[in-house]
């Protein structure tokens, strides 16, 4: 078979990815599609048209074995879509999901997140430690907040085209006002809230960094990242008798099945419990 029979050309993938432009996928979806459906094409050596339903059984099996049920179930949307809405072939009605672990989120106390704080000497990295504890946002939100997102009469945080394309409003913690004040008095509307040398916006990697090396000043044993502390958020509100659909709003999530993990790890649904030990 001639290889441009096969080899992913820029014919197929620039109509995925028109596609995906038309629909206003996210960079990060478009890229992780493209990625998944070329390498099933490579492996599969075959042309669009002639993948069969047990070359994707096939491709997923060989990607299983390597990768999380995450990753296989990104790969699994991928193909689903570029070949169910695409091409309009009906493969995926007997290909089954991978079944996602349940895990727990890690949470840290209230206690822990003052101490990386104050571990902190550098006053940007205390308010990016502040920022994102005390309203629950992404790592990836964090990076794109600008200075008319943030309203200080109000005390609100607007997060512009957060997860699913949406906007939102989220709460913004009283010990921050004075040094958003002053941000607000030094830099233009428009201008992002953290920069780096260079003047343009923080990225996700750097915040990543100051979160970790927070959490090493502060000597805390457990995997710390920028999500952790949303995590802590949201189950810190509901330990102090926050309603879980308010905490549904402010982190964001399109389903309330999504923040009912927090009461599973909430300290507020174990006090009272006493341990056959102490009893």
């Amino acid at each position: 078979m001639n290889q441009n029979n096969y080899f992913p050309n820029q014919g197929p993938m620039a109509r995925l990815e028109q596609e995906m432009k038309l629909r206003n996928f996210s960079r990060k979806t478009i890229k992780s599609y493209l990625h998944y459906t070329r390498d099933c094409l490579l492996k599969s050596m075959k042309g669009p048209r002639e993948i069969t339903g047990q070359d994707i059984r096939n491709y997923l099996e060989k990607l299983a074995a390597v990768s999380s049920a995450s990753t296989l179930n990104s790969a699994y949307s991928a193909l689903q879509f570029y070949f169910s809405k695409i091409l309009h072939r009906n493969f995926f009605v007997s290909i089954p999901r991978a079944k996602k672990m349940k895990t727990l989120p890690v949470i840290l106390s209230k206690q822990e997140v003052m101490r990386m704080i104050a571990a902190t000497n550098n006053p940007k990295h205390r308010c990016i430690l502040s920022l994102l504890y005390g309203t629950g946002v992404r790592v990836s939100e964090l990076t794109q907040i600008r200075m008319r997102d943030v309203d200080l009469d109000r005390m609100t945080l607007r997060v512009l085209q957060g997860k699913g394309k949406k906007d939102r409003m989220t709460i913004l913690p009283i010990s921050l006002k004075e040094i958003l004040k002053k941000q607000q008095r030094l830099k233009m509307a428009s201008d992002y809230l953290f920069t780096n040398g260079r003047g343009g916006r923080l990225t996700e990697a750097t915040i990543q960094k100051v979160v970790a090396s927070a959490a090493a000043k502060a000597a805390i044993a457990k995997n710390v990242s920028p999500h952790t502390l949303r995590h802590s958020f949201a189950t810190h509100l509901l330990e102090n008798g926050t309603d879980i659909r308010y905490i549904q709003e402010l982190l964001g999530h399109a389903k309330l099945q999504t923040t009912q993990i927090y009461t599973h790890v909430a300290k507020s649904n174990l006090e009272g419990i006493m341990s056959p030990l102490d009893v």
